[in-house]
C-alpha cells in the first residue's frame, strides 16, 4: 500500500508562493495578474470539446464530496501567536522583539481586522468551494513562469519488474494497469481516499487522465478532455509522437497487442530522426506560450497534432537511456534529455531500454497523493502478477499507430534549438545526490517509539545543522484534502524544540538520556504543528490570504514588510514525503537558489532521500548534506538504543 503523509510542495512542489518568482511583488500587480487572466482568451486547438471538471458527478468516488467542510479561516488570535512561535527560533533576541511588536500591532490594528473580515467574507461567498483555490492555483502554479521541469514537476522511480525485462513488455503491462485505474475513475467506482478523520477531497481526480497544462500569457490554463471520447494514449520515442488507440472494434487491446504496437513505434521512430518539438515544453512559460502559438499557426496539421496529443489519456515515454545508478535513473525520470517528453501532460510513464521505469507528474492541478495512489496501484498490479493482461493473441487487423507529425518551418526549428539549449543549461546547473539509508526504515522507527515522518524530519534538521551550524526555514508540505478542493499547507519544521535538539546532539558532553528527551520533544512539536496544518490551522496560507485581501493602492502592513516574514518563508529546505514500498525514491528540485529540495520515501526497510540543489555562487553541496543526514540518523538511532539498553539492564531479572 502507498502512504502519503504529506503531498508535494507548492511548486518547485514542491515553488513557495510567498516569495517565489510566481508571487507578485506588490498587491497591485497581484490583482492585475488575476484580472488579466480572467479577461484573456485562449489560443488553443478546439476540435474536441473540453470536459468541465465537476465534484457533483456522483458515484462512489464523490459520495462524500458534498459533506466536506470548507477550508477554514483561522482567527488572528490563532495565527499571530503561532506565527511568532515559528519565527522565534530563526531570529536573534533583538530581531524577535521587534517582530513581536510588529505582529501585535497588526493584530490590534483596524487594518488587520478589516483584512480578516474581507477574507472571512470571501470564504463565505455562495458557490466558492475554497477561499484559497483561485489565488493558490494562479499564483503558485499557472502564473509561475519558470520551466515546469525541473522546477515544478515531480517524479517517482519504480522498483524493477523481474517478470518483464523487455521495455515494451513492461510498458504494455503498465498501460493495462493504468487503464484499469482510469476505468475506475471514469465510472466513479473508485473509492475515495480516507483517513481516521474521514474522507479526503476527490476533486483533483478530474485532472488525472486526459488532461494537460497549456501555456498562456500571463497565466497558463489546465485543459481536461472527455474520457469516453478520447480512448487513446500518446507515445513518444526518439522525439517522435504517436497516438495509440486502446480500443479496437469495441475491445480493449491486450498487453500482447499493446506490446506489438509499441514495438512498431520503436522500429519506426528509430529508423529516422525528427525535430524534437517536445523540448519546447521545457521552456520558460512565456517563451513556450509564444512558441505554442507559433507552432499551432505554422500549419493546420500542427493544431490537429496538438489536439490529439493533449487529449490523450496519458503519455508513455520509451527512452533509449539505460540508467544504472540511483542518480542516473532519478535524473532520467526527473528531466531526461528534455526531448522525449511533453512536460505539460499530467501523467507520463517512462520506460527505459534496460527496463527501468518511472513516472513524471505535472504538478499544477494535482498534488502527490492521488498520483502516488495511482502509481502504487500500477506497481502492485504489475510487480505481483495481478494485472489483467488479456489474451496473448494479437489481432491481425490492428491499424498501425498514428504518427503525430509536426510541420516545422525554419522559425519553429530555431525555437526548438533555442529551447533545447536553455534546457541543457538549466539541467547542467543542478546537482543531485540520492541517499538510501538502510540503518532503519518505517518499522524500526516505530519500534523505537517515534513517528516515521517526524523522525526523518529531525534527521534532516540535524544534518543541515551539522553542515551549516544553524537552523534555517524549512518547508514540509501538509495535505489539506480533508476540505473541499483542499491542497496543501506549510508545515514549518523548525521549532524551538528542534533547535534545542540539534544543539544538544552537537554537544559532546550531552548524555544519551538528554538527547533522547530532546529528540522526543522535537518530534512531538513537529507532529503537533503538522496536525494543525492538516486541520487548516497553519500560518502561511492564512497570512497569504490576508495579504491578498489588500486592495489596489492600500498600504501594505508592516507585518508583510518585516525581514522576519521574508526570512521565515525563504525555504532553505523544501521537503516532502510520499511513500510506497514499490518506489525507489521520488524527487523534485530546490525552491530557492540557496536552498535544497529534499524528497524522501520511508519504506519498511529503508529511507530514500533525493537531495537536489543548484550549482551556483552559494556553494551548496548535496553530497555533503547527504553525508550529514546519514550521520545524524545514525547518531539519533544510537542515542535511542543506548537508552533502551540501559532501561532493559535496569529491569530486574526474573
Amino acid at each position: 500500500m502507498y502512504r502519503a503523509i504529506s503531498t508535494l510542495k507548492p511548486t518547485s512542489a514542491f515553488r513557495p508562493l510567498l516569495h517565489s518568482p510566481a508571487a507578485t511583488k506588490n498587491n497591485n500587480k497581484t490583482h492585475a495578474l488575476l484580472a488579466t487572466r480572467a479577461q484573456s482568451t485562449t489560443a488553443m486547438p478546439s476540435a474536441t470539446p473540453l470536459h468541465k471538471p465537476s465534484d457533483t458527478a456522483g458515484g462512489k468516488l464523490f459520495e462524500f464530496q458534498a459533506q466536506l467542510p470548507k477550508l477554514p479561516v483561522p482567527t488572528l488570535g490563532e495565527t499571530l501567536p503561532k506565527y511568532l512561535r515559528t519565527v522565534e527560533p530563526l531570529l536573534s533576541k533583538e530581531a524577535y522583539a521587534q517582530t513581536k511588536r510588529i505582529v501585535e500591532e497588526f493584530g490590534q490594528s483596524s487594518q488587520g481586522q478589516e483584512l480578516q473580515r474581507r477574507l472571512e467574507a470571501r470564504a463565505a461567498e455562495p458557490g466558492r468551494a475554497n477561499w484559497l483555490e483561485e489565488w493558490w492555483n494562479d499564483l503558485s502554479y499557472m502564473g509561475y513562469r519558470d520551466p515546469v521541469v525541473p522546477y515544478v514537476s515531480y517524479f517517482y522511480a519504480y522498483k524493477d519488474d523481474k517478470l518483464r525485462r523487455k521495455p515494451t513488455q513492461r510498458a504494455a503491462a503498465i498501460v493495462r494497469a493504468a487503464w484499469e485505474f482510469r476505468r475506475q475513475v471514469a465510472s466513479r467506482e473508485l473509492a475515495p481516499e480516507t483517513t481516521k478523520a474521514g474522507a479526503l477531497c476527490s476533486y483533483s481526480y478530474n485532472y488525472m487522465f486526459n488532461a494537460t497544462r497549456i501555456p498562456k500569457r500571463p497565466s497558463d490554463i489546465e485543459a481536461t478532455y472527455d474520457l469516453a471520447a478520447n480512448e487513446h494514449i500518446a507515445v513518444v520515442r526518439n522525439s517522435q509522437f504517436f497516438a495509440l488507440p486502446l480500443v479496437h472494434n469495441g475491445q480493449l487491446l491486450s498487453a500482447a497487442e499493446i506490446e506489438a504496437q509499441l514495438d512498431r513505434i520503436v522500429e519506426q521512430a528509430d529508423s529516422a530522426a525528427a525535430v524534437p518539438v517536445g523540448v519546447l515544453t521545457s521552456d520558460n512559460r512565456d517563451l513556450w506560450s509564444d512558441n505554442y502559438r507559433l507552432l499551432a499557426e505554422a500549419s493546420p496539421q500542427n493544431a490537429a497534432t496538438l489536439e490529439r496529443l493533449q487529449s490523450a489519456a496519458f503519455l508513455v515515454c520509451l527512452d533509449d537511456a539505460r540508467p544504472v545508478t540511483r542518480e542516473e535513473y532519478h535524473r532520467v525520470f526527473w528531466h531526461g534529455n528534455g526531448r522525449n517528453r511533453w512536460f505539460d501532460k499530467s501523467l507520463q510513464f517512462i520506460v527505459c531500454d534496460n527496463g527501468k521505469a518511472g513516472f513524471l507528474g505535472e504538478h499544477s492541478s494535482m498534488d502527490g497523493t492521488p498520483t502516488c495512489r495511482l502509481n502504487d496501484y500500477v506497481l502492485d498490479q504489475t510487480l505481483h502478477a495481478k494485472v489483467d493482461l488479456g489474451s496473448s493473441a494479437v489481432r491481425s487487423d490492428l491499424p498501425p499507430p498514428e504518427a503525430l507529425r509536426f510541420v516545422t518551418p525554419p522559425a519553429v526549428v530555431r525555437a526548438v534549438e533555442q529551447a533545447g539549449q536553455r534546457f541543457d543549461k538549466v539541467v547542467s546547473q543542478h546537482q543531485l545526490r540520492v541517499l538510501q539509508y538502510e540503518g532503519f526504515g518505517k518499522a524500526e522507527i516505530k519500534r523505537l517509539g517515534f513517528s516515521p515522518d517526524g523522525f526523518v524530519q529531525m534527521a534532516i534538521q540535524l544534518g543541515y545543522y551539522k553542515l551549516y551550524g544553524r537552523p534555517r526555514a524549512t518547508y514540509e508540505a501538509a495535505a489539506t484534502r480533508a476540505f473541499a478542493h483542499g491542497r496543501t499547507e506549510t508545515c514549518r519544521s523548525v521549532s524551538s524544540e528542534s533547535v534545542a535538539f540539534c544543539e544538544l546532539f552537537e554537544t559532546p558532553t550531552a548524555s544519551a538520556e538528554a538527547k533522547l528527551a530532546a529528540l522526543q520533544a522535537a518530534v512531538k512539536a513537529h507532529g503537533a504543528y503538522a496536525r494543525m496544518c492538516s486541520e487548516g490551522k497553519g500560518v502561511d496560507r492564512h497570512l497569504l490570504g490576508l495579504r491578498l485581501s489588500l486592495r489596489p493602492g492600500e498600504e501594505k502592513p508592516r507585518l508583510f514588510q518585516d525581514a522576519a516574514y521574508t526570512e521565515s518563508s525563504h525555504w532553505y529546505l523544501s521537503t516532502s514525503q510520499l511513500s510506497s514500498e514499490h518506489f525507489e525514491g521520488w524527487g523534485f528540485s530546490e525552491v530557492v537558489p540557496d536552498g535544497y529540495g529534499v524528497a524522501y520515501t520511508i519504506r519498511n526497510d529503508a529511507v530514500i532521500l533525493h537531495i537536489a540543489a543548484m550549482k551556483n555562487e552559494f556553494g551548496l553541496n548535496s553530497d555533503h548534506l547527504a553525508h550529514y543526514i546519514k550521520e545524524a540518523a545514525t547518531e539519533m538511532r544510537a542515542a535511542v538504543l543506548a537508552c533502551k539498553l540501559k532501561d532493559a539492564a535496569a529491569k530486574p531479572k526474573l
